[in-house]
């Protein structure tokens, strides 16, 4: 299959905007991406932002493990003053996987230990901890829990891709039982309880995670679901607003942030032509895609997400996070890539098509919530160029904070490089190979799971853990 980045300097990348009809900018002058941001009461000293990145290597028991705390630390003395702690269950039957995190009276203790050494770390660097900001996203897998899925609707076209027996290959049909609302309700005692840990182990903030089809999220496109938590957006809204709202009154003084989808999509599938994806077949109106046109799914519409966010504003929400896509069904929306994971499809568009999708909605948002901070996402494809991008994306107004995932995995002390060099050492940098993806994916060792990182730039940690997991 050709490959898409082929640029050897900034102007090869501008001179796509009029081929590709797009609008990505660049800025030489990176001095934006250092301006200070107010969040809420906090502070938070420059305005790059690590993505919630999961490293799949906690304990059987949800406690954070060797290389979880590893992680911390270098993200704390990397130099991002926002850090965006990565997906955490609410409840064991919420994990994603088997060594997702979990939030209880037992973990509490060794995620503040993990806490702690990322501002140690943080302050062992830079003198001073006062402007870091650290959180954790409190998750329900829904969907995607790993012992079994734990569904809201039912999803014409996501529900036959879910397997739940794997002797029969049999999937999720409509018999297969919903989540009923006393469930549902009952989840927010549990949400309230993980935050009240999280606030009481030093975390500052907690994410009320709504994005890429887990729980949250997959009830914002509960059209079809009966009952109060689905059918119309007050209904489907309902759930995260009860959250939001137990949480502000039983943990007063923690701030409340969310990542949230703004565009599902529609999921694709191995098309014939060399495996580029292709949307799967659908029919109009498309029911269970929030944040997308019912007549045509591959244009987004905002007009349910600009409801909910000025409504999580008016419920206290301090903080969002721009997302989209599903890692599981619609890969190339959610992070623009240049290689596939080993079950992925090969980009049906230019990846630099899907960044600018990331910057055009972040943007839209941005412009509609002028006070509300904003976490952009999509960069990292533009490799060693992403901060010039996020630069000027800052400096028009766009958007509030720079968002790094997996890049951050490769190059976990990209703010410092950016401030002693002006730029990344390109050596180390992204070039979305998918490892750390293919990594997650793979499930056949003793835990059920492998860690993942970035063994092509981490190769002392992950080579090994790497050549493990290409096995089978």
């Amino acid at each position: 299959m050709a490959r898409f980045f082929k640029y050897h300097t900034r102007a090869e990348i501008e001179a796509e905007n009029p081929r590709l009809g797009i609008d990505l900018r660049f800025s030489d002058d990176v001095s934006p991406l250092f301006r200070p941001v107010s969040v809420g009461p906090l502070r938070a000293g420059n305005s790059l932002c690590i993505q919630p990145m999961e490293g799949c290597d906690g304990t059987l028991d949800g406690f954070p493990d060797e290389l979880t705390i590893r992680r911390y630390r270098r993200f704390g003395a990397g130099g991002a003053k926002l850090i965006w702690g990565e997906a955490t269950a609410v409840l064991p039957e919420a994990r994603a996987n088997p060594r997702q995190l979990l939030i209880n009276e037992q973990t509490a203790p060794h995620l503040e230990q993990m806490l702690r050494d990322c501002f140690q770390a943080h302050r062992a660097t830079f003198g001073t901890d006062s402007d870091l900001v650290v959180g954790l996203q409190l998750t329900h897998s829904g969907r995607y829990s790993y012992q079994k899925p734990l569904i809201a609707c039912h999803d014409p076209i996501l529900d036959p891709r879910i397997v739940v027996d794997k002797a029969t290959g049999r999937t999720i049909d409509d018999r297969y039982p919903l989540l009923d609302d006393d469930y549902l309700q009952r989840l927010v005692a549990h949400y309230v309880a993980a935050a009240r840990l999280a606030h009481r182990v030093g975390f500052q903030f907690i994410d009320i995670k709504q994005c890429h089809r887990y729980l949250l999220s997959e009830l914002l496109a509960a059209r079809n679901r009966p009952g109060r938590y689905g059918g119309s957006l007050e209904n489907r809204t309902r759930l995260a607003r009860e959250i939001i709202m137990a949480i502000r009154t039983e943990v007063p003084g923690l701030l409340i942030a969310t990542r949230m989808n703004v565009y599902d999509c529609i999921p694709y599938q191995k098309g014939s032509r060399e495996n580029v994806g292709e949307p799967c077949p659908w029919s109009a109106p498309l029911r269970t895609a929030w944040g997308t046109s019912e007549s045509d799914p591959l244009l987004p519409d905002l007009t349910e997400v600009k409801w909910w966010i000025g409504e999580m504003v008016k419920l206290g929400v301090a903080l969002v996070n721009v997302s989209m896509g599903n890692p599981y069904a619609v890969m190339h929306v959610i992070r623009p890539f240049e290689y596939p994971p080993p079950d992925g499809y090969e980009s049906p568009e230019h990846p630099l098509i899907g960044v600018d999708r990331h910057f055009r909605l972040a943007a839209d948002l941005q412009q509609a919530f002028p006070q509300l901070p904003i976490v952009g996402s999509g960069y990292s494809y533009l490799q060693e160029y992403l901060f010039e991008a996020g630069a000027a994306n800052i400096r028009d107004g766009r958007v509030t904070f720079v968002g790094v995932g997996r890049a951050s995995l490769s190059q976990p002390d990209f703010a410092l490089q950016l401030m002693e060099h002006g730029k990344l050492d390109r050596k180390r940098t992204c070039r979305t190979f998918s490892y750390c993806t293919a990594m997650m994916r793979a499930k056949h060792n003793e835990l059920g799971q492998f860690a993942s990182g970035c063994p092509p730039f981490d190769k002392e940690v992950y080579q090994s853990i790497w050549e493990q997991a290409k096995r089978k």
